[in-house]
């Protein structure tokens, strides 16, 4: 049998393999968060994020009146979620709510015309995130002479997104790969605020007088990963004042999209955001969208700080690893690069559906050995893929599934609680949000987990049933009946 290939659980998506430890996080001082809107004590079963006050909506209204924002349809208001967007009249399916005109989104645009603009453009390649980033800690810094001052004061100091949880809540995802993928994401954005904060931040006390710390530049990281739209990201991302208070309602699930930019005024030369309703709403009731219908409940939690009661949203991600040490890592490599795949292969099981139609070729690829090692000679270069979605030999299927199960109950070991367990947590009815959200991803995961051994159990216990390579050869060439019997030819 060949070397055992390498299986990754659970993935890092930002970091280094292995699950990191649980971090103990610098208690650094928060001089510019101060200017913001200080969170209130969340309460029992509530969810962190904290709601403005009235005169700050008020204040805001008038803002985006003054600067020409078209909002008749609807308006600002304290919601359950924290803020949303209420309707002010019984609105119909794709009525338009909003338009935002471009001179009050806070994009690259807006960073280039900024007084920051010239030190970002002369710093080099920064991240679209990044410069968008400083631009709002600047805002911060200015207080009420800044254009967006309004806007700023109604943003919360934090949402339920994992990367602002504390060390005691991050206990409670121990052992899930939303504990690792949120811990390489806090390590990336420590990295580029080191790089910036030497570069930028330092280097012009006149643009950032007061001290900024690594927690103020994950908050701006923050309100970017929860508040842009996800189409306006990368080298488009722009964060679009009051149509990114509307909130995601899971029962949306048209795909159609809810929003464009478009020209307006004299031959279209103005610019706005143009937000619609998805949905028929009524009169006082909250307009809601679909964020993304393809993200998991662990994406859900790192990005906007939400779950789903639905499976769909449940998923594990498999890592597949050819390792450097297999006798035949060069072959397979080269397999795998001829068939889309490379060293390395993430798959996706979401529970509930079929494995991915490339994990098992690419497994049995990885467990080729042995006596099965032929199939790795140029000879059958191009053919091999074929021979892999099949099963080969009894040998490497029993492989793939002894090494799969053994995965599958390493990962559930490193959970400090049992499906059973946090079932039962469910039926609280006192559970804090972030609680919520921990027990709602971690039994989502072991489900997946649970379904892929499964899934490999019962497969191991067929393997007497199934036709492997040399019998499917043996067929081929007439020597092999369909019932398993040798046939003899007499000359």
């Amino acid at each position: 049998m060949a070397a055992l290939h390498h299986l990754v659980l659970p993935p890092q998506l930002l970091s280094g393999h292995g699950a990191p430890p649980l971090p103990r996080f610098p208690r650094t001082p928060r001089p510019l968060l101060h200017l913001l809107p200080r969170a209130a004590a969340a309460a029992t079963g509530a969810s962190a994020v904290s709601a403005p006050s009235d005169a700050a909506l008020q204040n805001f209204r008038r803002w985006l009146s003054t600067h020409g924002a078209d909002t008749g349809a609807v308006s600002p208001a304290v919601v359950p979620e924290g803020i949303g967007l209420v309707a002010a009249r019984n609105l119909p399916r794709g009525e338009v709510v909003a338009e935002v005109p471009k001179k009050l989104w806070m994009d690259a645009d807006a960073v280039a015309s900024s007084d920051i603009g010239r030190v970002c453009s002369s710093a080099g390649d920064l991240r679209p995130w990044v410069t968008v980033s400083l631009l709002i800690l600047r805002e911060a810094a200015r207080g009420g002479d800044s254009l967006w001052a309004p806007y700023l004061a109604i943003l919360p100091r934090q949402t339920d997104s994992t990367i602002f949880w504390s060390e005691q809540e991050l206990l409670e995802i121990q052992g899930t790969q939303l504990l690792s993928t949120t811990m390489g994401v806090k390590d990336y954005v420590q990295s580029e605020f080191d790089n910036v904060e030497a570069e930028i931040i330092s280097a012009n006390k006149d643009l950032f007088p007061g001290t900024i710390t690594y927690d103020d530049f994950l908050w701006a990281f923050g309100v970017l990963r929860s508040r842009v739209f996800p189409e306006l990201r990368g080298d488009k991302l722009a964060l679009i004042p009051f149509a990114d208070l509307i909130n995601h309602n899971g029962d949306i699930t048209s795909k159609e999209p809810c929003w464009e930019i478009k020209g307006k005024g004299f031959l279209g030369r103005d610019v706005v955001f143009s937000l619609r309703t998805p949905l028929e709403v009524k009169s006082g009731e909250q307009v809601y969208v679909q964020y993304d219908l393809d993200k998991s409940n662990a994406e859900l939690a790192l990005d906007y700080g939400i779950t789903e009661l639905n499976s769909s949203r449940d998923s594990y991600t498999l890592t597949l690893e050819i390792p450097e040490s297999d006798p035949f890592y060069g072959d397979k490599l080269d397999i795998a690069e001829l068939n889309g795949m490379g060293e390395t292969a993430y798959f996706d099981v979401v529970l509930g559906e079929s494995l991915p139609p490339q994990m098992i070729p690419y497994l049995r690829l990885l467990c080729l050995g042995g006596t099965d090692a032929f199939l790795l000679e140029a000879l059958f270069r191009n053919k091999v893929w074929d021979h892999l979605e099949l099963p080969v030999s009894r040998d490497n299927e029993e492989s793939i599934c002894q090494v799969i199960q053994n995965a599958c109950k390493s990962a559930l070991a490193a959970y400090h609680t049992t499906i059973e367990e946090d079932e039962e947590l469910l039926e609280r009815e006192d559970l804090q949000s972030r609680h919520q959200i921990a027990i709602d991803v971690r039994t989502g995961e072991k489900k997946v987990l649970q379904q892929i051994n499964d899934i490999f159990k019962e497969r191991e216990q067929e393997l007497d049933d199934l036709e492997y390579y040399q019998e499917r050869r043996l067929k081929d060439l007439g020597f092999l009946g369909d019932n398993g019997e040798i046939i003899f030819w007499e000359s």
